[in-house]
């Protein structure tokens, strides 16, 4: 965005302009926004669309329509007098050290901790798995206010060197620098324009990916197109770097490069979502030979996905979904053309399969928990990984001769844990557990319950509260979800949340259709045509908990992010009754446009594309910008950042001057847009303050007077 605009967002975050009343009882001055006369035609059908200037995030306009939406809502906020104190309970609820999992690279083990507050993590390395640790990385010396952050880390097979990407201000643009580790000092090598790429290392080089330069002063909206692979040689700048591949003809597709372990073989990996597609093609080149053209494991992009695991000699190890909704391995013999199973397909969707040791690590989703399992190389089971409870693990990776790997669990009431696996006792043990101030596990009770959808579909959700809830029907409740991409909405701790549990809210994690929870069949059942099936099964969720006197349409609100952003506007536009208050943040709320700013096209493949009739027909049926009524809608808060350039801040934008114009009740209607950060907090202190400000707003909302007597300094 301009600068401009920024220092007017800088300004407004921080003005307080008074409301007539008290907080509760409002008679809402919104700001005036303007409306033009912009009409588009789809297939016959015309759409206004009266606030389409708020798209301009360059101009004056909508920087001074910024800062009088956030002089609105800061006054709002300001004046609950409880607010600066649930800021300080999350601190104390986030101050803790909290501790990555090791990696190794020969004899140097990498890992990262944020001593409690520190708005960025800080790396380190020692030497030896019982070394000294040493400050390798300390990103919170790049800025005065902790908003640039460590994006990419990747180290060269000698460790030599590393590839240090950096993020500043939340964007998902990255700038690339190289590292000598031994001296920790930064190299000349420069790097610009990278998004949607990591960096893989072969000899005195590395592989990554990048677009070319953006319009100057457009850089956070303008669609990217042309995603080429290129190669740097440490020393050299970047203008000698040699292009690796393109596909001028296909500007949409997304194009990654992999190296192998023992870096033999580099892949290639291609997308094509903008057009529908929901798999990939893969393909390899041989490093060892002179030859540079890529022969295809798979040549055509098609609605299959294929991810490389491991190369064995001269085979491809591989998890795929082709033939197999819920996942599968695979061994491929470039020689021979065969494809022979490894794990085949089972009954509960694989959530993830990574080598190291020797050995096969797997995980496996049942009901949304995971499952963890040890297998040889060629398929045989060898044992179990026992989780302490139903929850969520990950990790498992390593290297080739790795003698132990380390994975991490969670659950709704259970911290990151994190465990050492020893491949030949076939151990776990606890390597880092932490302490939360003023948390005591077997305070809280986490519960897995299934509902039946509009459809007739189990759909299940997970429950976390305090031990010795009254189903009466009167609990503050939260519902959060996301619903989408064949993401999981995994069980999982949250420091923050106990802000609200401790205070008895009832928090629920649903796992509507369009997820990842039960396989591809899952995630179809939620996508294009079928998307109603998500706010279905949410609305239907929502339900079952008043049913169940969990709580009731006072007490109840929801919350969503991104895709979960257009499931809780959806969800607000069908059942405005059901919620008191609702939490949309960094929303896709334009379903007519979203294809036409930075990223946006890549999510064709889950929403479809209002330039195909059918599916223009059914996005128009739910976009939340679209189908906004006047009627009595609940409190809501929507939330965005001024460096979001994947969910560009306009869809937020035109969703809160339609639903504010609309708005016929006294509920508040108000957009919170944060400054210096992206489609996530840029740092600690962002994220703190946001979550905050959002707990103050449903505590004030749904009627519930926050105790204090637990919230002393522990």
């Amino acid at each position: 965005m301009s600068k401009n605009r920024i220092l007017l967002l800088s300004v407004c975050c921080c003005a307080i302009v008074l409301l007539g009343g008290s907080v509760g009882a409002q008679n809402f001055q919104y700001p005036k926004t303007k409306k033009v006369d912009h009409v588009d035609t789809y297939h016959g059908t015309t759409v206004p669309d009266p606030y389409r200037w708020l798209e301009d995030d360059n101009s004056a306009e909508t920087a001074q329509w910024v800062e009088e939406q956030n002089k609105v809502t800061f006054a709002y906020l300001d004046k609950i007098p409880y607010r600066a104190k649930i800021k300080e309970r999350l601190e104390q609820l986030y101050n803790y050290p909290k501790i990555s999992a090791p990696f190794r690279k020969g004899e140097l083990y990498f890992f990262s901790k944020n001593d409690g507050l520190q708005n960025q993590s800080v790396l380190y390395v020692q030497k030896g798995f019982n070394g000294t640790p040493e400050v390798l990385i300390d990103p919170n010396k790049w800025s005065a206010d902790g908003t640039v952050r460590l994006g990419t880390f990747s180290l060269s097979k000698d460790a030599k060197y590393a590839v240090v990407g950096t993020s500043r201000s939340g964007s998902d643009w990255q700038e690339y620098g190289v590292m000598e580790i031994a001296t920790k000092k930064m190299l000349a090598d420069k790097i610009e324009w990278v998004k949607v790429s990591g960096a893989s290392w072969a000899g005195n080089g590395f592989f990554y990916s990048r677009y070319p330069a953006p319009e100057k002063g457009r850089e956070l909206s303008t669609k990217n197109e042309n995603h080429q692979v290129w190669f740097h040689k440490v020393g050299t700048p970047q203008s000698e770097d040699e292009l690796i591949y393109e596909d001028k003809a296909n500007p949409q597709r997304f194009h990654f490069a992999n190296t192998t372990e023992d870096e033999r073989f580099v892949l290639l990996s291609i997308s094509d979502r903008g057009k529908g597609k929901k798999g990939n093609s893969v393909f390899f080149r041989d490093l060892t030979k002179a030859d540079k053209k890529f022969t295809p494991i798979v040549a055509e992009v098609g609605d299959d996905t294929f991810g490389v695991i491991d190369n064995i000699k001269d085979k491809f190890l591989l998890q795929t979904d082709k033939a197999a909704p819920n996942g599968k391995v695979v061994l491929y013999d470039p020689k021979a053309g065969t494809w022979s199973d490894v794990l085949p397909e089972k009954a509960e969707p694989l959530q993830g399969a990574g080598s190291a040791g020797g050995k096969l690590f797997a995980t496996y989703l049942k009901d949304v928990t995971t499952k963890a399992y040890v297998y040889s190389l060629d398929g045989k089971l060898e044992n179990e990984v026992k989780m302490p409870g139903p929850g969520t693990a990950g990790g498992f990776g390593g290297n080739n001769d790795d003698k132990f790997v380390f994975y991490s669990y969670t659950s709704l009431n259970y911290p990151p844990t994190i465990f050492r696996y020893d491949i030949a006792t076939k151990k776990s043990t606890v390597f880092r557990e932490i302490s939360i101030p003023g948390f005591k596990a077997d305070d809280y009770e986490t519960k897995a319950v299934f509902f039946n959808s509009k459809d007739g579909t189990r759909v299940p959700m997970f429950l976390v509260y305090k031990k010795g809830l009254k189903l009466d029907g009167t609990n503050p409740t939260l519902m959060y979800g996301y619903g989408g991409f064949n993401v999981t909405n995994s069980p999982t701790f949250s420091p923050l949340r106990i802000g609200l549990l401790e205070n008895g809210f009832v928090y629920a994690s649903v796992n509507m259709r369009g997820g990842g929870e039960y396989g591809e069949k899952w995630h179809e059942a939620g996508t294009k045509l079928k998307k109603q099936n998500v706010f279905d099964d949410f609305i239907a969720a929502a339900e079952w908990l008043i049913a169940n006197k969990y709580t009731s349409s006072d007490k109840l609100a929801m919350q969503g992010g991104s895709n979960g952003g257009l499931l809780v506007g959806a969800v607000l536009n069908q059942r405005p009754d059901l919620f008191k208050a609702a939490i949309p943040q960094v929303g896709v709320m334009d379903m007519l446009r979203f294809h036409k700013f930075t990223i946006g096209w890549n999510w064709i493949a889950d929403y479809g594309s209002s330039d195909n009739a059918e599916e223009f027909k059914a996005l128009h049926a739910y976009s939340p910008l679209h189908n906004i009524r006047e009627i009595k809608y609940p409190a809501t808060l929507i939330t965005t950042a001024d460096h979001d350039d994947r969910v560009v801040p306009a869809h937020s934008f035109k969703y809160a001057a339609t639903l504010q114009e609309k708005q016929r009740g006294e509920a508040p209607v108000l957009i919170r847009i944060e400054t210096k950060s992206g489609h996530g907090a840029s740092n600690t202190a962002k994220a703190i303050e946001g979550t905050a400000d959002i707990y103050a707003f449903l505590f004030q909302n749904l009627g519930v007077a926050p105790k204090f007597g637990s919230m002393a300094k522990n």
